[in-house]
């Protein structure tokens, strides 16, 4: 599973990379304050709220918006990294900051603009307290999503977790599994299609989406809101942030307009966090 994930990373970014050289070759340079603004971004919400900007508001503030949909939580940020995208658009900043360390990246937020409640599904219970002792329960692989999934778990009092835990967390810090429940790791995009041979699964919000899913009614818990750190972010890397076109494109993602957007599109499965 990890080198199947792995080789499709791989794929593509070198994917991405050709598209945008091949963008480039009329002769447009990416450090040009009048090119245009390539952003890496997952399909939903993030590609959406991008194309909003696009179609309604950038035009207007003169910028120049390319959006480079992805399927990975990887390629975003090698892209960024590697000069083949400005800007990303997928994650929150306890991956970031994970991802960096692990990778030698040094890639940094500008703004903060929503948050994608994460939460537990099932196709075989209506509630998490009907999950059956030796449950089987898939959970994101990655490491501070796995964290964050079990201390939803947690915060549900299916387990509880070792003390200091935090984001960083995984099956071995569980310290108390009533219920015995055994955890199935799995690549975040792939939970959705899980959902059908386990118990339940903790997912994403944007896959949660992608899948069919509606996180207000389909979930059996959701994330609160209040105080949660996980809101996603616009990022670019270090030295760029004061980028025009990356000053810009933060302005209007925290513009009425898309505040309306989300609202009116996501209906509380996507979250304004400005």
């Amino acid at each position: 599973m990890r080198n199947t994930v792995k080789f499709t990373s791989i794929l593509a970014t070198a994917g991405l990379a050709l598209s945008l050289a091949a963008c480039g070759s009329s002769g447009s340079s990416s450090s040009d304050a009048n090119a245009p603004l390539r952003v890496a971004a997952t399909p939903t919400p993030h590609a959406q709220i991008l194309k909003f900007v696009k179609d309604n508001l950038a035009d207007k503030a003169g910028l120049k918006l390319e959006i480079k949909e992805v399927t990975d939580y990887v390629t975003p940020n090698t892209a960024v990294q590697d000069g083949s995208a400005d800007a990303n658009y997928f994650q929150h900043l306890p991956y970031l900051e994970d991802f960096n360390k692990k990778n030698g990246t040094d890639i940094v937020s500008v703004e903060t603009v929503h948050l994608e409640p994460l939460g537990a599904y099932s196709k075989k219970v209506k509630s998490l307290n009907d999950l059956p002792d030796g449950a089987t329960v898939a959970v994101p692989n990655d490491a501070t999503n796995e964290g964050r999934a079990l201390k939803l778990l947690a915060d549900n009092k299916l387990i509880t977790l070792k003390d200091g835990a935090g984001t960083a967390a995984t099956p071995t810090d569980v310290t108390g599994n009533p219920k015995h429940l055994k955890f199935k790791e799995l690549e975040a995009a792939q939970l959705p299609r899980s959902l059908g041979d386990v118990d339940a699964a903790v997912i994403n919000g944007n896959f949660a989406i992608e899948g069919g899913l509606k996180p207000t009614t389909d979930a059996l818990v959701l994330e609160k809101a209040e105080g949660n750190p996980y809101a996603n972010i616009l990022a670019v890397k270090k030295g760029k942030e004061n980028d025009p076109r990356v000053k810009k494109l933060a302005e209007l993602l925290h513009s009425a307009e898309v505040k309306k957007y989300i609202n009116d599109t996501f209906q509380g499965a996507v979250i304004p966090a400005f």
